[in-house]
């Protein structure tokens, strides 16, 4: 079974393709599931890299009429891919009761600290950042409303050195996936972005192998996600590699989430 979960569309501003295009690619490379999962809008801020707040309802209608329009050839989910700060609950909770979204995939690209102003992090200073983004993941996963982590290695995109900091916050996501059940992302986009030069070696910004070392050994579910930004990544080349890297490290990627 081909399924991914983690696709993107031209609504959120750094994507191409609308939501029609995909579904295509995805019958053509024999998908049996299409998760959709734009970039969510927050209705009362504009964080970049998303749809704006107006089109949420178009893009959830989009997929309802595409679901409707190929059940008997693909299973197509409505979701987004978000993230969490405390004084969204209200918001997140009306996806769910509301809009009847399938799924939220946390994806933390920014955080609220412990005073609640938000960071990105890519703009960290050092590697401390690596514990408040680890500790913000773990805060949303006691929520219970994320199916997945995406890309939850996603810290180590910043070029400093691993050090114990960066162990430390491998631990501490993978301790609150275990506990809420929730599964990993291992992000195929990671491969399209290329290997880059860090302070301690020369490699992609991730999937980062320690962390899914860690993983292993944890024995926690994962599950491969395109992370697709254009139609024709929806299953290339780079979905076999990430099974392949998975299983060189004992891991076997899930086929599909249960109930999704």
């Amino acid at each position: 079974m081909k399924a991914n979960y983690h696709t993107h569309t031209q609504r959120c501003r750094h994507a191409g393709g609308s939501e029609e295009d995909y579904v295509r690619a995805a019958l053509d490379a024999g998908l049996s599931i299409l998760g959709f999962s734009d970039h969510a809008p927050f209705p009362d801020h504009d964080y970049g890299y998303r749809m704006p707040y107006d089109e949420l309802g178009p893009y959830f209608s989009a997929v309802e009429r595409l679901a409707k329009a190929h059940d008997s050839d693909i299973i197509i989910r409505k979701g987004l891919e978000i993230e969490y700060a405390p004084r969204y609950m209200p918001y997140y909770e009306q996806l769910f009761d509301h809009w009847k979204v399938d799924y939220l995939l946390l994806g933390e690209h920014f955080y609220a600290d412990s005073s609640g102003e938000m960071r990105f992090i890519s703009q960290a200073q050092d590697t401390e950042a690596n514990l408040c983004y680890a500790r913000a993941i773990a805060e949303a996963l006691k929520t219970g409303l994320f199916s997945m982590v995406a890309h939850p290695d996603l810290f180590a995109m910043n070029f400093f050195a691993w050090d114990k900091n960066c162990d430390a916050a491998c631990d501490i996501i993978l301790d609150a996936a275990a506990q809420s059940g929730a599964v990993l992302e291992y992000n195929a986009n990671g491969y399209r972005r290329g290997i880059h030069d860090y302070p301690d070696e020369r490699r992609y910004m991730y999937p980062h192998k320690k962390f899914w070392e860690k993983a292993a050994r944890a024995g926690l579910p994962v599950i491969i996600g395109a992370d697709c930004h254009d139609p024709a990544q929806v299953w290339d080349e780079c979905m076999p590699r990430a099974r392949e890297d998975l299983a060189n490290l004992g891991i076997t990627a899930l086929e599909r989430l249960e109930n999704l």
